[in-house]
């Protein structure tokens, strides 16, 4: 099949490498264009040169408005498919398929080195059709993991994932500044600390239990209660002041806990956050 592939940073021509791999003819467009040098594609002189090239157009950008812009002096999208892999909002996604004829929604929950190889996933939503009818081209790229017709759908799971993700690196970069604080060098803590958050499933329990607590608002705390991890939290905001250290992520977590506590979740377990922080 013909791909083009709109946007060059590491992700798209992580992509456009891994389509040309795969025996599709790549046609690329990127406002740099030796950012194409390398690779075995055809490099397009405007995104409408781009866009007419193939009847699948990926893109890679910093956000909707970038595709938006690029788009701006394309006229015709007729028979071509645009499936934007760009990060950005949920509501985006869905003004966006209101705009554009036969758009699917994506995110790729790797980083570019692993696009293309067996651990490589991506997720997608939008109409049902439209991604079956090209879910074996994209296949090559990651394992499609489709979520639903919902626009919105692709980007609320990236984002909530990426939620996760963030919040676990600032966390790790916060422990390692209260040890290196005092003069602990990071090497001799930061590979037990990754092996410790590795650890987190066997301590938390399975998605399916943390999901049966949130869904039913039942928050057993027979082994931690939110008063007692509430305690800890504190602990480590006093830690980090006497440090030196910003204590402001750990002041974020800390008053999860004191809400809980205040909303009478004292003696239930630490899922008991989930009712002060959830939409009312």
């Amino acid at each position: 099949m013909n791909v083009t592939v709109l946007g060059l940073g590491p992700m798209g021509r992580a992509m456009a490498g891994a389509f040309s791999a795969a025996g599709h003819d790549v046609t690329v467009w990127n406002r740099t264009a030796s950012r194409a040098d390398g690779l075995a594609v055809s490099v397009a002189a405007t995104p409408a040169e781009a866009v007419a090239a193939s009847e699948l157009i990926v893109l890679s950008l910093t956000d909707y408005p970038a595709m938006d812009s690029i788009l701006s002096g394309v006229g015709d999208f007729a028979g071509r498919t645009l499936v934007n892999l760009s990060s950005d909002t949920p509501d985006a996604s869905r003004e966006a398929a209101a705009r554009y004829p036969r758009f699917l929604t994506g995110g790729v929950m790797v980083p570019a080195p692993v696009v293309g190889t067996p651990g490589a996933s991506v997720l997608y939503s939008g109409p049902a059709e439209v991604f079956r009818a090209y879910e074996d081209v994209l296949r090559v790229i990651g394992e499609p993991r489709y979520l639903g017709a919902d626009p919105g759908l692709a980007q609320l799971f990236y984002q909530a994932y990426l939620d996760v993700f963030l919040t676990a690196l600032s966390g790790l970069l916060h422990a390692t500044a209260l040890v290196t604080a005092s003069g602990v060098p990071a090497a001799r803590f930061l590979p037990s600390a990754l092996e410790f958050l590795a650890l987190t499933p066997a301590m938390v329990g399975d998605g399916a239990e943390i999901a049966r607590r949130v869904d039913t608002g039942d928050h057993p705390g027979a082994l931690s209660t939110a008063r007692m991890m509430g305690a800890t939290a504190d602990h480590v905001v006093r830690t980090a002041a006497a440090s030196g250290v910003d204590t402001g992520l750990a002041e974020a977590v800390r008053s999860q806990y004191d809400r809980a506590i205040a909303a009478g979740h004292g003696s239930d377990g630490w899922t008991a956050l989930y009712e002060v922080i959830r939409a009312k």
